[in-house]
């Protein structure tokens, strides 16, 4: 249970904002210049950080009562712009159940509530 709750500290719930500059300190300690991110589409709510993208979606359904059908997987490149900067894919999202048989999103009007969500939450 301890790795577990480690694990999570790393990962953040943005309700509100982040800052594109925040997104690149937490690239920084992780991967260099990506971030791993879950949406909720359901709440427009994310996290930002952690080893995996499932973690992100456990700490969103323990905390935030996320639904499995509304969380994707995605990554941010926070020095990148336009649609470099968003990168759709992760093991959350094969979602057969809900029509996404692969690791990318492959509902385009699913990419778009997600970047309209990100659009939202990530400040310059």
């Amino acid at each position: 249970m301890v790795n577990v709750l480690c694990k999570h500290m790393d990962i953040k719930i943005v309700k509100n904002s982040i800052s594109k500059d925040e997104l690149k300190h937490i690239a920084n300690e992780q991967y260099g210049d990506m971030v791993k991110v879950v949406v909720d589409l359901e709440h427009e709510i994310m996290t930002v950080g952690g080893e995996f993208h499932a973690d992100g979606e456990l700490v969103l359904m323990e905390q935030e009562g996320a639904r499995r059908e509304y969380t994707w997987g995605i990554n941010l490149y926070p020095d990148a712009q336009g649609d470099d900067f968003i990168e759709y894919d992760s093991m959350i999202n094969l979602k057969p159940a809900f029509g996404n048989r692969t690791r990318n999103v492959t509902d385009k009007e699913i990419c778009e509530k997600i970047k309209r969500v990100v659009e939202k939450l990530v400040t310059q």
